[in-house]
């Protein structure tokens, strides 16, 4: 008995690494896409402000895919 609400305890107390699968997720597809268009394009991403948007996206992205790994450590 004292076994099961252990048991019970220890998977009540973990918790869903979901958010950390999709943010990591998003971020790996966003990397391939990136090396995809910055292979195919020497001028990749063109412009300042569209390298400032590339730059700051991925930015965001691995923040996100960071604070959900250690929120859900």
């Amino acid at each position: 008995m004292v076994h099961a609400l252990l048991v019970l305890a220890a998977e009540e107390a973990e918790t869903s690494k979901t958010a950390f699968y999709v943010a990591g997720g998003v971020l790996a597809v966003w990397a391939v896409v990136i090396g995809f268009f910055g292979l195919r394009s020497p001028e990749f991403p063109g412009n300042q402000a569209a390298a400032r948007g590339v730059m700051g996206l991925t930015a965001v992205l691995m923040v996100a895919a960071m604070a959900t790994s250690v929120l859900t450590a």
